[in-house]
């Protein structure tokens, strides 16, 4: 005679979905929000809400009727079964009990096995050990064969799933949404920054963003929002995001951007049309395409980044500030204003760079950098890496200190060299005064700009294949 399995004490009134809206968040969450139809009786019932991500947050679920009549529906219970079904949980189930086993040999013959189930090696919750299996009163200490299960209940889980106890004042179908947060699912955007040839100035910006759901769910002919910002948002290591498989990549064309507004101190993206995302499945939409973008692209020598300004008195330790670094940097700057093509709040993420080639007009990608949240009429300063044939050289030439006047100066020797064979280039040297709260550049053979309290810059000319010097004493007091 064939039995039924039963997992779990089941319940009786299952629930209608509709299509789902999600929420997702830059960092690695989402909240969604699902219409469903609940069938009620009048006092108290059992409701399975099934189909729910696997890394739902029990307690941030919420429940809000939709009907014009309310059913006064309370929330007295709430379970979350996230141990669906599988091979391990009914060996679980059956411990204790026989189970037939087939083992598959070599030949191609098939042997079955009768063993009781001492022990079925799952772990309710993750994990596993030794399963123990008797056979013909000998034990052994792992599976004799593929197990073979005589039925199953119509009613097992086969996906996570909300059990509720629910008091409703009247019987009849409710439609209801139900909201809840999970982590797993993720946003980002990613940009392609085509240079032109070399001599040009005018950019193309394309952007991406990329959808990523690891919840254990799909997600079909869903409304998708995105929120660009820093979302303050604690985190539980019990529904931290798991080692997912490797994604699909699927490229959806869109006839239409997504709408950007405001929201809150956020951004929101809404895509112009339902999606379907799978689960471990990465998604791509296109969100931003400007032409005639004028860039700037300079290269910088600051060879004395990270070193800070003295908080009090004076730092008078000779060695503090060298550095033999030679590399110059290559920037890339462009405002994002309405004016310039632009004018749209950027979220975070990966920028690729591309020059097009003066001579079969491809494009080759030169590197790429990460750019934080950008307003609207902000500048975008973007570095991207080092110049092949462009060498600095930082020497000082001076150091002294008189720590009864409380005064100290010292000068530096900067050679820069342009390995170049044809063109001529600027350099913009950015120097640190870092010493003490007082300074003052006594002599210098080319001209500068203060940016700051604490930091000057030196545009230096430097032509093909040749070699500028720049020099300068600065005075400290304390």
């Amino acid at each position: 005679m064939k039995k039924l399995l039963c997992l779990i004490a089941f319940a009786p009134f299952l629930v209608h979905a509709e299509d789902p809206q999600v929420t997702i968040y830059n960092d690695g969450f989402a909240t969604v929000k699902e219409q469903r139809t609940l069938h009620l009786q009048e006092g108290v019932s059992e409701i399975r809400v099934t189909d729910m991500s696997r890394q739902l947050e029990p307690d941030s679920v919420m429940l809000r009727e939709l009907s014009d009549q309310p059913f006064g529906v309370r929330i007295l219970e709430q379970s979350f079964v996230n141990d669906p079904l599988t091979e391990g949980l009914l060996l679980y189930q059956m411990e204790g009990k026989e189970v037939r086993f087939e083992e598959h040999r070599e030949d191609g013959t098939v042997k079955e096995h009768i063993g009781k189930v001492i022990r079925s090696g799952y772990i309710p919750g993750g994990g596993s050990e030794q399963p123990i299996i008797e056979e013909g009163g000998d034990i052994r200490f792992s599976l004799p064969g593929q197990p073979v299960f005589e039925g199953l209940d119509p009613n097992a889980f086969l996906k996570p799933s909300l059990i509720w106890q629910l008091a409703s004042d009247k019987a009849g179908d409710c439609p209801i949404e139900v909201a809840y947060v999970t982590a797993g699912m993720s946003w980002e955007a990613t940009y392609n920054l085509v240079m032109p040839a070399e001599g040009g100035d005018l950019f193309d910006v394309s952007g991406w963003i990329s959808l990523r759901n690891n919840t254990g769910k799909d997600f079909d002919n869903t409304s998708v929002k995105l929120i660009a910002g820093d979302v303050q948002k604690n985190r539980n290591k019990a529904f931290e995001s798991r080692v997912a498989a490797a994604p699909m990549r699927a490229k959806f064309d869109m006839d239409e951007m997504p709408e950007e507004r405001a929201f809150d101190e956020f951004h929101l993206y809404t895509l112009p049309r339902p999606v379907r995302v799978r689960n471990n499945e990465l998604k791509q939409v296109e969100f931003l395409r400007a032409s005639g973008v004028k860039g700037n692209r300079y290269y910088v020598y600051n060879p004395a980044v990270g070193y800070r300004a003295y908080g009090r008195g004076a730092n008078v330790d000779p060695d503090y500030g060298m550095t033999d670094s030679k590399k110059v940097g290559v920037r890339v700057e462009l405002s994002n204003s309405q004016t310039n093509n632009l004018g749209v709040p950027l979220p975070k993420g990966t920028m690729r760079v591309y020059r097009t080639d003066s001579v079969d007009g491809r494009r080759e990608f030169t590197g790429e950098n990460e750019i934080d949240h950008l307003p609207k009429n902000e500048l975008l300063k973007l570095d991207m890496g080092s110049a092949f044939d462009l060498v600095g050289e930082r020497k000082r030439t001076h150091f002294h200190v008189d720590s009864t006047a409380k005064r100290m100066n010292e000068s530096f020797e900067i050679k820069l060299r342009n390995r170049k064979e044809k063109d001529a280039v600027e350099i913009r040297v950015v120097e640190p005064l870092f010493r003490a709260v007082n300074w003052k550049i006594r002599t210098s053979n080319l001209p500068f700009t203060q940016i700051d309290s604490h930091t000057v810059e030196f545009r230096v000319p430097v032509a093909a294949d040749s070699e500028a010097t720049l020099a300068y004493t600065v005075d400290y007091s304390w």
